[in-house]
């Protein structure tokens, strides 16, 4: 029959050097960590290092032998670096009206010295689960806020009947069954998060957190306190314990979006954390444990970044079991009549508009329109023609399109040299692909070296 593992850290804390080798040598055979230190001014420092679930603290020590003052002291320096422990009050002369007093201050408990055994150990475990309860709501109250600000958030179904959808809405049903990671790349505007969200309410994890984290609006300095999370003192502004997106979304699922913005050194560690299935907070030494299924989004070719020395190749394999490709508006047929009577009716409600229906000659202004920002840009077109239509029906003049976004087919051009025109292409071509070298010369159907020679050649 296999022992069950033993769990819970113990820190002791008392000047007897007696005490502290009796409670090291009964609690070690119960606890997965028994700590002693004879110096209370190093517990701030021991508290940074390692997480305690439970604290005995000696109530007097050399300098104050009975009122119990440095014990008080020290009880509330304990609870505002790790408010989630249970603290023990030690001390060998009981008073009723001191007992009170620490437990109105926060103390989970109070015994007397010497104590027995049993009583010792029924104390600290009971200590113990309170800890493991603070811990629990803590991270409950993390992951509701969380929640709710991702609920928050925008959101519209999925819609599509064009072959390109049905065999992404086939993929979909296919992988959400499993607990493989996924990989989502498409163009901006696609609807990555939308599919995320699809898969994850298809799996077995649906009643759990679904955590997104936006990659590209995180600061270098944010990005690991952000995933990993922090102990109260690690950096300036780290007031409080914070489980990062990892923990938060353990038991669920957690959605990188935009992956490929995640610097080198942090790649190393999500390798290590989706490998060991382990997280360490900033600041902290003890790692804890997370299951979650990740899901990724990117709309740039992570393999070209691998190439150029930009992404691990390793951490490539790992997110990329299945690998969903989104395509772009302009490739999806009929379904921009969908989306766009879809967006009529959700924006006609919400305005309190009588539109009813988008004229023939709208629809074919925008079948010809090439949507750079794809869905996200028509549900925009669409919701701005709403507002401003005085009309039953949607007509071509609702819709106003940038002269640098033409309609497919039809460059806006100041005039017809042909250099100029090349230039202005390409420059078009570089911005719509965020400055991917590799993209913009497949687009163009150049080879790089041949889109550097222009690049060069134009000051581009």
């Amino acid at each position: 029959m296999s022992k069950i593992p033993k769990s819970g850290n113990i820190l002791v804390v008392d000047d007897d050097e007696d005490v502290l080798f009796a409670a090291r040598l009964f609690l070690k055979n119960h606890f997965a960590l028994v700590q002693t230190e004879s110096n209370p001014e190093k517990i701030p420092a021991l508290l940074k290092g390692e997480s305690f679930d439970v604290v005995l603290l000696d109530m007097n020590f050399t300098a104050d032998v009975t009122s119990g003052q440095e014990g008080f002291h020290w009880l509330n320096r304990i609870l505002q670096i790790s408010p989630a422990a249970s603290v023990i009050l030690v001390t060998a002369y009981a008073d009723y009206d001191m007992a009170v007093r620490a437990i109105k201050e926060g103390a989970a408990d109070f015994i007397v010295k010497p104590w027995k055994n049993e009583k010792l150990l029924t104390t600290v475990s009971s200590a113990l689960t309170l800890s493991r309860f603070r811990h629990e709501a803590h991270d409950l109250r993390e992951r509701q806020k969380q929640l709710s600000d991702d609920l928050d958030q925008p959101y519209q179904d999925f819609i599509g009947d064009s072959p390109a959808m049905q065999r992404v809405f086939t993929m979909i049903a296919k992988v959400a069954r499993t607990d493989a990671n996924v990989l989502i790349t498409g163009e901006n505007g696609t609807g990555k998060e939308l599919v995320a969200r699809a898969v994850h309410r298809g799996s077995s994890r649906a009643d759990e957190a679904f955590i997104r984290v936006d990659m590209g609006s995180l600061s270098g300095t944010l990005f690991e306190s952000e995933l990993f999370g922090h102990v109260k003192g690690a950096f300036t502004d780290a007031r409080e314990n914070r489980p990062g997106r990892f923990e938060l979304a353990s038991g669920g699922t957690l959605f990188l979006d935009e992956i490929s913005n995640l610097p080198l050194d942090l790649q190393a560690k999500i390798l290590s954390a989706l490998q060991n299935r382990r997280v360490t907070r900033v600041g902290s030494n003890t790692s804890r444990q997370i299951d979650i299924r990740l899901i990724c989004a990117t709309n740039r070719y992570l393999a070209e970044l691998v190439e150029g020395g930009e992404f691990r190749q390793d951490l490539l394999y790992r997110i990329n079991t299945v690998e969903i490709a989104l395509p772009p508006l302009r490739e999806r047929g009929g379904d921009m009549v969908l989306l766009a009577d879809h967006f009529l009716a959700v924006y006609a409600k919400k305005y309190r508009k009588p539109i009813t229906r988008v004229s023939a000659p709208t629809l074919k202004k925008l079948e010809r329109y090439h949507w750079p920002g794809n869905v996200r840009e028509l549900q925009h077109a669409v919701e701005r023609a709403v507002i401003m239509s005085d009309s039953s029906t949607l007509q071509p003049d609702d819709f106003l399109f940038s002269v640098t976004s033409p309609d497919r087919g039809e460059p806006a051009l100041d005039n017809y040299n042909l250099e100029e025109v090349e230039k202005a292409v390409i420059r078009k071509v570089l911005a719509r692909c965020g400055g991917n070298i590799s993209l913009t010369a497949r687009q163009l159907g150049l080879s790089r070296a041949a889109l550097y020679r222009r690049l060069e050649r134009y000051g581009l």
